[in-house]
């Protein structure tokens, strides 16, 4: 079996889900987000970047399932007692070598471990229907509903990542929906209305909503990985608020972060 790339395992995550979680990073994505703050998530394969003191350290580490769920099992406590558990993140995680990433769901559900995903909806369908069986939920981000924007920005135009929530939703799946918050792009009142008809018109139903606002944290990585990058400006409080306000008066549960 083919086993993927993880490129951080971060425990005690109060952001990925319910509870106290412990989220694994895995590398490869079929995106490319102008604003990625995990450049180093982008490559499937295991590469090099230079730490700030100047030296080479590789990204990128191979578990079999039997190592993960090993130490994934040591917080279990931490867990149970949250209402937590593990997420299941990248990059894109349902991009990685399925027959991996079923059995891991598998395993962690077999101990009692609460299994969240955390996608960009840019995958195969199948991968979900393969995973639903092993998972509480769906961390689900969705950045820009203008097709043609979203392809200048991310490489790729958005179809399969609407057609996928769609689908999910049909499926009776549990669903977060995470919009990331960038200045002057998508995070104006017309933008969110634009989201909320398309949820409208197509019964998509969401569980609560999550706005991430853009953040430069990862900026330096893109210089240590010898990469350019396009900036970007957060938005400011009282839009955060204002986007805030409009999603709890459209009825759905809307947090800042998260």
């Amino acid at each position: 079996m083919e086993i993927p790339y993880i490129f951080n395992i971060q425990k005690f995550s109060v952001h990925d889900g319910p509870g106290i979680r412990t989220t694994l990073f895995f590398k490869g994505c079929p995106l490319r987000c102008n604003w990625c703050h995990n450049p180093e998530s982008q490559s499937y394969a295991q590469e090099f970047i230079l730490t700030k003191s100047g030296k080479s350290e590789a990204v990128g580490k191979q578990y079999t399932i039997a190592q993960l769920v090993k130490e994934l099992e040591k917080d279990q406590i931490f867990y149970e007692q949250s209402g937590g558990g593990v997420t299941l993140s990248g990059g894109e995680v349902m991009t990685q070598n399925m027959d991996y990433i079923e059995a891991l769901a598998k395993k962690l559900n077999q101990v009692g471990i609460s299994v969240w995903i955390d996608t960009c909806g840019e995958a195969s369908y199948d991968a979900f229907k393969r995973i639903q069986p092993y998972v509480e939920g769906f961390l689900y981000d969705l950045k820009l509903m203008d097709s043609k924007a979203h392809e200048h920005y991310i490489g790729k135009d958005n179809h399969r990542i609407l057609e996928n929530l769609k689908q999910l939703s049909r499926d009776n799946a549990h669903i977060r929906l995470r919009l990331i918050q960038i200045d002057g792009l998508n995070s104006s009142e017309t933008s969110m209305l634009e989201i909320y008809k398309w949820l409208q018109l197509n019964q998509v139903r969401i569980e609560a909503i999550n706005l991430l606002p853009y953040h430069e944290f990862g900026r330096d990585k893109y210089a240590r990985l010898n990469r350019q990058n396009d900036l970007f400006c957060k938005p400011t409080a009282e839009a955060l608020e204002s986007a805030q306000a409009f999603w709890r008066l459209k009825g759905y549960p809307v947090a800042i972060g998260g």
